[in-house]
């Protein structure tokens, strides 16, 4: 399998919204029900979260993306943003893969806000070198570096690379 690791293109907005909502299906039923839309994300979001300086990077397998993973300074760290992988070709590598690359972008902090109830994306970030910091810090981080409502921020946390000091 010939594969590598890419900045995504503009003309693949749709294959990465496609391959964000196949896999955000596993969030159905898990994280509250009053925060799940459908699609998950549609094109005015994803469009959004580039105007607003989100990267996207994808994992190419034989010639088909089949795994994304977003990127975005804001202030002093920078943010991992839907990562997603196409149901199938998960638990192969991709979001490591991607996750690794994006770390070799930056030495800044790397901060990564996730559902609470997802603890399979939890424990992805835990194998990688992220640490989930304490509910006080998740919240002033969550506001401070992210623009979600406050119903999100309840139900969310933050891990971050390199780990903060412990207060």
């Amino acid at each position: 399998m010939i594969s590598g690791i890419r900045l995504c293109r503009d003309d693949e907005r749709t294959v990465i919204l496609a391959i964000v909502n196949a896999a955000a299906e596993a969030y159905r039923g898990v994280i509250p029900a009053d925060r799940w839309h459908d699609p998950y994300m549609d094109s005015h979001e994803l469009d959004g979260e580039i105007a607003a300086g989100v990267a996207f990077w994808g994992y190419e397998a034989n010639g088909t993306l089949i795994g994304v993973m977003g990127i975005q300074p804001v202030r002093d760290v920078d943010l991992i943003r839907h990562a997603y992988v196409r149901p199938g070709t998960q638990r192969r590598g991709v979001g490591g893969a991607l996750l690794l690359h994006l770390r070799g972008l930056t030495a800044r902090r790397m901060l990564v806000g996730t559902w609470a109830a997802a603890d399979w994306a939890i424990r992805f970030y835990l194998r990688n070198g992220f640490e989930l910091v304490t509910p006080d810090r998740k919240t002033a981080l969550l506001k401070t570096y992210w623009t979600i409502p406050d119903r999100q921020v309840e139900t969310s946390v933050v891990l971050a690379n390199p780990a903060f000091d412990q207060d």
